[in-house]
């Protein structure tokens, strides 16, 4: 990894840490390593729920030899204040300054689970919770999703595609809007565009008028790119971006402004059979978990052997292993 003790961006990591981490999770993945992490303990707090991101991780610290506290915000926990010169006379108990030095001074790790409030782009840009834990813990940051990204799931996307296709570089890729009943983060595209883009894939990503993601996070994937001989195109033509592509991946995201296009009540952008369809052959479909069958991604895709859903979710625990063992050992 590089220089830095913290990993909740991937620029954290960059284009050569990419390549290192996936190389040990495809190396460890088949001759795992055991009790590296005897004696260690990661803090996992969680102010949202979570399935695949606990289990993984807890999973990586105890075939590690380590052990892994969890703590969910307001349930057994104090609620936690994260901004600074307010007067705590509502329901928030505890301030971060003292909790986040309180909780490192107990564990070998912190990792923290905090989704975008819905309050716009400019909001996730600040990432104001997880980068307040990065500002007051005396111990190494781990995000297991955050406002702005979720870059554990980036990773294990890579490991997916490389594991499918043997290398990523040149590998033509797509990242589709997805229909939801309710506006999502943007946090999971934003770091399947940041990854495969680092992975030096030729990244399209599509989406209806009014869906766009950040300039900064496009800008960011672009240089990480060009960096890594790939490129990031951007359309409003689903059609034309699954067009002889490799990977479609699919997500639900909230709009970019107050008055999206109507097209986010259509229903034409779910991936279907259809959609499979315009992949190469041997193309395959991806998306993060959890998804909601018939509105997000059809049942059809789903259950489809190109799917690879379960594959990227077994290698969050891979890519997690390496990046604890790396801020930890």
């Amino acid at each position: 990894m590089s220089g830095s003790r913290h990993f909740t961006q991937l620029r954290d990591l960059g284009v050569a840490g990419l390549e290192e981490v996936i190389g040990k999770a495809s190396a460890w993945k088949k001759s795992a390593p055991q009790g590296k992490l005897a004696g260690r303990i990661l803090g996992m707090v969680f102010f949202n729920p979570s399935l695949r991101t606990r289990a993984s991780f807890e999973a990586a610290m105890l075939r590690s030899g380590g052990h892994a506290i969890v703590l969910e915000v307001g349930s057994g926990v104090w609620t936690l204040e994260h901004r600074d010169g307010v007067v705590m006379d509502q329901n928030r108990t505890e301030h971060i300054r003292e909790a986040v030095p309180v909780l490192s001074r107990y564990v070998d790790a912190l990792a923290i689970r905090t989704f975008s409030d819905g309050s716009g782009d400019q909001a996730d840009e600040a990432d104001v919770v997880l980068n307040g834990f990065r500002r007051y813990s005396e111990k190494p940051v781990i995000s297991m999703e955050s406002a702005r990204e979720h870059p554990c799931q980036g990773l294990a996307d890579v490991l997916t595609m490389r594991e499918r296709f043997g290398q990523t570089k040149g590998l033509d890729v797509t990242l589709t809007w997805a229909p939801h009943v309710k506006p999502l983060p943007k946090a999971v595209p934003n770091s399947f565009l940041l990854s495969a883009a680092a992975a030096g894939c030729k990244v399209r990503v599509a989406h209806p008028k009014g869906f766009e993601l950040t300039t900064s996070v496009l800008d960011e994937a672009r240089a990480f790119a060009k960096q890594a001989g790939g490129t990031v195109e951007v359309t409003n033509d689903q059609s034309a971006a699954l067009e002889g592509s490799h990977v479609i991946y699919a997500k639900a995201w909230g709009p970019s402004s107050a008055s999206p296009d109507a097209a986010v009540r259509q229903d034409a952008w779910m991936p279907t059979k259809k959609h499979l369809g315009l992949l190469e052959d041997d193309g395959i479909f991806m998306h993060c978990l959890p998804t909601r069958r018939g509105l997000e991604v059809a049942d059809e895709v789903l259950d489809d052997p190109r799917s690879r859903v379960v594959d990227e979710a077994e290698n969050r625990f891979h890519v997690q292993r390496v990046i604890l063992h790396d801020l930890l050992s």
